[in-house]
């Protein structure tokens, strides 16, 4: 004798659970809430804190000029955004923030990102990037954002007006797709 047919909801296979969907390509640390920006940052000093040094840092030494820019950089973050701003108090736009942090060693750069990025020498490769390079962004080639390379595949930056001085990645999301060229502006460094 043969058992009964199964019923059709015996048979059914459990339904599957949701798939998350991911973040849209262009999403960036920048675009998350500030308690999630907050938490990308201090996960990127201690990235950056627990890395071992690269060569560049170990031929600087602790007294390098690029690692007090990079200090002194590190020291604004949070600061808010604000276009044209050049200093902590008034805020920074992306080449204001790069002008500064270079002043503090002695560096003075031109005051506009396109302007910049005709100084010191082009960095061919990605991969050769060194703390303390500046990294161009813009659209079709144009150059209209500058940050400063620290390390681990990240840079800092202001990065648009109702955001602060933050850390970004530079090997995926939005800034990625945007990256023109990078640029070192002190040999040897």
């Amino acid at each position: 004798m043969n058992p009964p047919p199964a019923k059709a909801a015996e048979t059914a296979e459990p339904a599957a659970a949701p798939v998350p969907t991911p973040p849209p390509a262009a999403a960036t640390p920048d675009a998350l809430p500030l308690a999630a920006q907050l938490q990308a940052l201090q996960k990127a000093q201690a990235q950056l804190q627990t890395a071992a040094p690269s060569r560049e840092q170990q031929d600087a030494g602790a007294g390098s000029p690029i690692k007090a820019a990079l200090q002194r950089a590190f020291s604004l973050l949070g600061t808010p955004y604000r276009y044209g701003g050049s200093s902590p108090e008034a805020g920074f736009d992306c080449s204001g923030l790069v002008g500064y942090v270079f002043r503090t060693i002695g560096i003075d750069l031109p005051r506009v990102s396109r302007a910049m990025a005709r100084e010191g020498t082009r960095i061919i490769s990605r991969d050769a990037l060194a703390e303390g390079d500046l990294v161009f962004f813009g659209r079709r080639g144009r150059i209209d954002h500058v940050g400063i390379y620290i390390g681990n595949g990240q840079f800092l930056h202001a990065p648009r007006s109702g955001r602060d001085v933050t850390v970004s990645s530079l090997t995926s999301g939005y800034w990625a797709q945007k990256y023109v060229e990078a640029r070192r502006l002190m040999a040897g460094e």
